[in-house]
């Protein structure tokens, strides 16, 4: 009879073995680190670049929005044309859609946001919803309480758009450290 138990038990252990391990490998199977060498020469926090790419693209190179952003990092060409002066970068509006190209340019964008935006919050949703209008609401005291924090974004997509770069970041951390 012990010797039953014992080999029960032992096989929920496996089981479970198992199964963690399918979910541990499926999680990061849904949430890859492509790119390595150029996210982490960007200073940032991988986490944060890496759920960049998978809100904005789910890691697609050939992704174009209806709003004309292209590519793994949904740039729009005047954004990439921007960030390539301001970096002193050929800018090559045929190379939006290769990958490590536009990943360098959304990194070195993110970058740009968050120096402009030491919040990080604020910055992702100047990511999504653009500089100049994030800008407005922070000056807007509806908005922002203090000039640099949302206490409240208007736009339901960037609102939603925030709150899913922080729960990818959480998945990123917690799974890759």
């Amino acid at each position: 009879m012990k010797a039953r138990i014992i080999c029960i038990l032992l096989a929920v252990i496996i089981g479970l073995a198992a199964l963690a391990a399918i979910v541990y490998f499926s999680v990061r199977a849904a949430f890859p680190r492509p790119y390595a060498e150029i996210v982490e020469e960007s200073g940032l926090r991988p986490s944060l670049v890496y759920s960049v790419m998978k809100a904005e693209s789910n890691f697609n190179e050939e992704a174009v929005s209806p709003a004309g952003a292209i590519g793994v990092m949904q740039l729009k060409p005047s954004t990439a044309e921007y960030i390539c002066e301001r970096e002193n970068i050929a800018y090559d509006a045929s190379r939006l859609k290769d990958g490590a190209y536009n990943v360098a340019l959304g990194c070195k964008y993110l970058a740009y946001l968050m120096e402009r935006f030491p919040v990080q919050e604020t910055a992702v949703a100047a990511y999504n919803a653009g500089e100049g209008t994030v800008s407005g609401w922070l000056r807007d005291p509806k908005y922002s309480a203090d000039g640099e924090t949302l206490t409240d974004i208007p736009y339901s997509e960037t609102r939603g758009y925030v709150k899913k770069i922080a729960k990818f970041t959480k998945i990123y951390e917690f799974y890759y450290g």
